[in-house]
């Protein structure tokens, strides 16, 4: 009895690429959407739409809108050169600076990660992520990670490295990202160091 050869994958690189440029285009129409209206709640056929494919297409590249979305921002972070998190004390305090330069250049794409269902749940997902690298960071500092001053310089520090941050001293401090960025930066060295002062 003869033996059925096992079957080979078919892999073509003009699909391969058709396929990747489909993806980027539909990313881009996803961005092109919350830049024109950042508090929309966009659907799949918005996207569709403006990315000028079939539903079909959308849900074959995502399965879902949270898959959509969770490709999305991953795009953005990475046109944005942004670090995904801080790995040092260093990188934390400076984290602000380049940031809230970035967050001036894709104004509406920031205000909908903070204004929109989409953006809130994005957000929500990377709290354990960013509360375990801010937690690591701070224990280069001269405190102890479970002091009471550690735990509000920690939460401050959340407030303070954030897109909410910029968009508050943007719209009631009347700053450029630079300058909101700058000022960031410095609130968390004098926080920083006064409860050092405070703690020894």
């Amino acid at each position: 009895m003869s033996q059925q050869s096992p079957t080979r994958k078919y892999s073509s690189p003009l699909r391969e690429s058709q396929a990747q440029e489909t993806r980027e285009r539909i990313l881009r129409a996803t961005s092109d959407l919350l830049n024109g209206n950042a508090f929309a709640d966009i659907s799949m056929d918005d996207v569709a739409r403006s990315a000028g494919v079939e539903r079909r297409t959308v849900f074959r590249h995502f399965a879902t809108k949270e898959a959509l979305f969770d490709a999305f921002w991953v795009h953005i972070n990475q046109s944005m050169n942004a670090a995904t998190l801080p790995t040092t004390l260093e990188e934390l305090l400076r984290s602000p600076l380049d940031a809230f330069s970035q967050f001036d250049k894709n104004e509406g794409i920031i205000r909908a990660s903070l204004h929109t269902p989409t953006g809130h749940a994005m957000r929500m997902r990377t709290v354990k992520a960013r509360r375990i690298a801010f937690r690591t960071c701070l224990e280069e500092a001269n405190l102890d990670v479970n002091s009471k001053n550690a735990r509000k310089v920690e939460a401050l520090f959340h407030l303070l490295y954030s897109a909410s941050a910029w968009e508050t001293l943007k719209d009631y401090g009347g700053l450029t990202g630079k300058d909101a960025g700058q000022v960031a930066s410095w609130a968390m060295q004098a926080l920083l160091k006064a409860a050092e002062t405070d703690e020894n």
